[in-house]
């Protein structure tokens, strides 16, 4: 097994990486009891080696694998890779540029939807990869040996599936679509929680704009509550206790302590007074800068078979084109272009509008009818209008 615990050799081995076309990455980590995910091994495979960095090992600097990862001549090939950039940009407080995510690329490439890695790994390479060590404590020291060959392993068969990957993107011409999705994953915003939107993670019913004020007040003093403290969320309250506190509103100790699972003895201490100027905060909002829920927007009536037909047409489309619907266009999607031609959907514009959206439109207008023929459906004309069948 190749694993790094020194600086100078992590400089050695980035600095032969740095030469490469292309690296693939992945990532251990620990996020059981804590806010921020703590980094626990980090693996790299270039064309000819791999290794496993150890970021915990004594004395050790990364900052050559940040070099590395922020290198633009170099692409970084990911599976999954959301919850990998997010580590490395509360790291190096920019993201590993450019990027390649193999399982976006396996749902173009028509592998369904989030297609698992030992998944795509078998299909691709005919691989079956040991997962024997998926839920080890990765922040346990001394690593064992089965462990680094379980996590190398990872990195070196993900080489192989990008490869072949790269090479049916490039024969469908779809290597524009993949691009379109990783600017998402390399955009900032992606990964920034603020405290002050926290409150619109949280499912609530209600939509009671003093309610929701009181609410966002909480959820933004809890969520900077856990990052202070760097545990999860539900180590200071509970989604259920802010929704109580938020109903109840209370404006002293006695009455807060009257929460579900708040002891007395909190509700007088730090974080009683704390939840309870959050509450005042959320009191003193003026109504006009209540925050109010997203508009539901009103089916109109007689839309849902045409929302049915629709749903045919985008698995029919998918399956056709070797794409997976998720990638396309979502049930709200479909339930906006039901209701407006010009709704503002990705499904209307781009590569997406030309396997599916132009059809999507004709269908809806009765220009073209589907059917059934030879046991599979088809696009067919409807006699008198111009659009023609795909």
């Amino acid at each position: 097994m190749t694993l790094i615990t020194e600086s100078a050799a992590l400089e050695a081995f980035c600095a032969r990486q740095a030469k490469a076309d292309y690296i693939a990455v992945d990532t251990e980590f620990m996020r059981d009891s804590t806010y921020w995910p703590k980094l626990c091994l980090v693996q790299i495979a270039g064309p000819e080696e791999a290794a496993a960095i150890d970021p915990l090992a004594p004395g050790m600097d990364l900052e050559p694998l940040f070099s590395l990862l922020k290198n633009r001549k170099v692409l970084k090939v990911f599976h999954s890779a959301r919850q990998d950039m997010e580590i490395f940009y509360l790291l190096m407080d920019r993201l590993p540029e450019p990027i390649f995510d193999t399982q976006v690329a396996a749902m173009v490439c028509g592998f369904g939807e989030s297609v698992g890695y030992d998944t795509l790994v078998r299909k691709l390479t005919g691989v079956r990869i040991d997962k024997s060590s998926r839920f080890a404590d990765w922040s346990r020291r001394p690593l064992k040996k089965r462990q680094v060959d379980y996590a190398l392993a990872d990195v070196i068969h993900l080489r192989p599936v990008y490869e072949k990957l790269r090479r049916r993107l490039e024969k469908t011409g779809r290597t524009g679509w993949l691009q379109e999705e990783m600017a998402v994953l390399t955009d900032p915003r992606t990964y920034r929680l603020d405290p002050e939107t926290a409150w619109r993670r949280l499912k609530t019913r209600s939509h009671d704009p003093r309610y929701l004020a009181v609410l966002r007040a909480l959820a933004a003093w809890r969520e900077s509550e856990a990052q202070r403290r760097n545990v999860p969320r539900n180590r200071v309250l509970r989604d259920e206790q802010l929704f109580d506190i938020a109903v109840h509103r209370p404006t002293n100790e006695e009455e807060l302590a009257r929460t579900r699972g708040l002891s007395r003895e909190v509700a007088r201490g730090r974080i009683g007074q704390e939840i309870l100027r959050a509450v005042a905060a959320g009191l003193a909002v003026p109504d006009d800068e209540c925050p109010t829920p997203p508009p539901r927007a009103e089916r109109p009536a007689g839309l849902g078979p045409v929302i049915d037909l629709l749903k045919v047409l985008l698995k029919t489309q998918c399956e056709r084109h070797e794409v997976a619907q998720k990638l396309v266009a979502s049930t709200a999607d479909l339930e906006a272009i039901a209701a407006d031609d010009e709704a503002r959907v990705p499904a209307l514009s781009g590569w997406r509008r030309e396997i599916f959206g132009r059809d999507a439109l004709a269908l809806k207008h009765g220009e073209i009818a589907l059917a059934v023929q030879d046991r599979a459906v088809r696009l067919i004309p409807v006699p008198g209008k111009r659009a023609k069948a795909s």
